[in-house]
């Protein structure tokens, strides 16, 4: 036979629940992040990335040789934030061209929000010139006609600035895009994430354990080694190799 099944009685007005237990109804305590305050970010008056020029507005440029000392080593400028929160930091040296200029615009144009973020540049437009002979051309003749402009970018400086009131979960998809696709090896930071990296660097230099580092090993001069290195390996200590950054070495 089938059984009827009825739903359980409710409890008295009065209390008096299973084992004579009174339930008295009560809100839950929560806590929320208070949101993050935007009252000191200042925004520019071109809140997008300006265009900029393939050629430099000068009356003639003067060709010269291309000197790898451009992109070797640690850059001295734009290694710091002035107006935005986030950015993208070379890890390598290398040359920007018209075409890495337009890329980075567009890309960063169509994904940000221009009512509540803004774009500023970091590097300057292309001026090195670039000379290329043309195709079949014979060889000697002198020096070819100029090709082409470019940026030079040293490791450790910031190449475009993202800032206004937003998080970094939401620039860090289109700027990890635009890294991506750079000549040299790059990554999206915010100031936070710059400053922790720099500090952790700055403590894997103190707590270095092993007595054997390129400085000492190349200021003793062990296995007359200093015939094999360049100048700038004694000046950099070893971390930079050309254009690359080693950021394993100590």
């Amino acid at each position: 036979m089938w059984r009827r099944w009825r739903l359980p009685r409710p409890f008295p007005a009065g209390g008096g629940g299973p084992g004579g237990v009174t339930f008295v109804p009560r809100a839950g305590l929560k806590k929320y992040t208070m949101p993050p305050d935007y009252s000191d970010i200042v925004f520019p008056e071109r809140t997008k990335l300006k265009f900029m020029d393939k050629v430099p507005a000068v009356p003639k440029v003067k060709r010269e040789p291309r000197f790898l000392r451009d992109i070797r080593g640690p850059s001295r400028v734009a290694t710091d934030f002035t107006q935005g929160q986030y950015g993208i930091l070379a890890l390598g040296g290398g040359y920007l061209h018209w075409g890495h200029f337009e890329m980075i615009r567009l890309t960063i144009g169509r994904s940000m929000d221009p009512r509540t973020m803004f774009a500023i540049w970091r590097v300057p437009a292309p001026y090195k010139p670039v000379t290329r002979k043309s195709l079949g051309h014979r060889m000697g003749g002198g020096k070819g006609p100029i090709d082409h402009y470019v940026t030079a970018v040293k490791s450790g400086r910031l190449v475009v600035e993202v800032g206004g009131r937003c998080e970094f979960g939401e620039v860090k998809p289109f700027l990890t895009q635009v890294a991506k696709k750079l000549p040299f090896a790059a990554v999206a930071v915010s100031r936070d994430g710059l400053r922790e990296m720099r500090r952790e660097e700055e403590e894997k230099r103190l707590n270095n354990q092993n007595p054997w580092t390129f400085e000492r090993v190349v200021t003793a001069n062990m296995l007359g080694m200093r015939r094999y290195l360049s100048p700038y390996d004694l000046k950099l200590k070893g971390r930079y190799w050309g254009k690359f950054f080693l950021k394993h070495r100590v």
